[in-house]
């Protein structure tokens, strides 16, 4: 499944290209625009003169086709992200649980409870400063 997604994402994409080229090949209205900067004299040659109805058709089916594409392409994604969802990973994990022998050793004896405080370590910053108390000086 996911081979057919990369694939009509690559097909997407070369569309996303085609559908720039093709407006920027267009003629503009009034001859101004980015048409005549980058090459609209072109469609004339190719298409003929009434090319405007070609490019125009053409650009609308290459448009429509390329939001299908994205909304296919987001339903596939969704449609593989879904069976791998979280629940049934957790389905999964309890049955290797109940499957797999438990190896439950004794338990420990609980060491004895200390009230000594681990010394701070040693990149600490805040353990080298002095500690400051509240109490009146002696005098």
């Amino acid at each position: 499944m996911n081979f057919i997604v990369g694939l009509l994402t690559f097909v997407t994409v070369c569309n996303a290209l085609l559908l720039i080229l093709l407006v920027l090949v267009q003629l503009p209205k009034k001859d101004a625009g980015a048409g005549m900067a980058f090459g609209a004299g072109t469609a004339d040659a190719l298409f003929g003169a009434g090319s405007g109805n070609a490019l125009t058709k053409i650009t609308k089916n290459a448009t429509l086709t390329f939001i299908l594409l994205c909304l296919f392409i987001g339903y596939l994604h969704d449609k593989v992200h879904a069976d791998n969802s979280a629940a049934d990973f957790l389905k999964q994990v309890q049955a290797k649980q109940m499957a797999a022998p438990a190896m439950n050793p004794a338990p420990l004896a609980t060491p004895p409870a200390t009230t000594a405080t681990p010394p701070p370590a040693a990149g600490n910053l805040l353990s080298t400063l002095p500690v400051q108390t509240n109490a009146p000086a002696a005098k």
